[in-house]
């Protein structure tokens, strides 16, 4: 240790080899810190893709062989946001006959088709669908129903099983969740939902 004497005072100055510790932020402080951040991120991120998206269950045999009971389905509520309706769309809607339940079903028709099944075949303005993912031709016919304004006409790929439009009418528009886009569970089965662009003339 040295000491000098500073030349505008009589008190000494002591002077040492030690530095002077500057006040650290506590480590724990900047590690809560950090959490809150993080948590914050991690709810923003959510409600943001909640807002965007919904997860939903397959429930049932309606849609096979595209998609099974309890398969795993994220759908995108904004999808018609961007672009129209096609025919061949697989979307996800309240349940017209239960609403406290949600459908998956394919979309046939729009609006101004007319939607008619017979001899084991779905024609759109008179011209026979190419379905390759039908599970089954359908059974039953049914006479031309043109499709109202502001509503589309849907079926599930396991004709013969499904509870749709021919039996409950066709959908209003407006009454969409959005479109299933990609499968996530389980996990053999995990991609990207296709989407077969139909011809029906008109």
């Amino acid at each position: 240790m040295n000491e000098h004497r500073d030349p505008y005072s009589d008190s000494f100055l002591l002077e040492t080899d030690a530095e002077i510790i500057e006040p650290q932020p506590s480590k724990w402080r900047a590690f809560f810190r950090e959490m809150a951040e993080t948590l914050l991120l991690a709810v923003v991120l959510f409600v943001i893709i909640n807002s965007l998206t919904a997860r939903v269950r397959v429930d049932g045999p309606s849609m096979e062989p595209s998609y099974y009971h309890n398969n795993r389905v994220v759908v995108l509520k904004v999808a018609y946001l961007f672009g129209d309706i096609q025919r061949g769309d697989v979307i996800v809607f309240p349940a017209p006959p239960n609403p406290e339940e949600d459908y998956i079903k394919r979309v046939i028709g729009l609006p101004g088709d007319e939607v008619m099944v017979a001899d084991g075949k779905v024609y759109v303005n008179g011209q026979d669908l190419d379905e390759p993912y039908i599970n089954a031709p359908p059974i039953n016919s049914m006479r031309a129903v043109t499709v109202p304004e502001g509503m589309v006409f849907v079926m599930g790929d396991n004709r013969n099983v499904s509870s749709d439009s021919r039996s409950w009418g066709p959908l209003p528009i407006d009454d969409i969740i959005g479109k299933a886009v990609f499968v996530y569970w389980p996990l053999d089965r995990i991609g990207l939902v296709q989407h077969f662009e139909l011809a029906g003339g008109g």
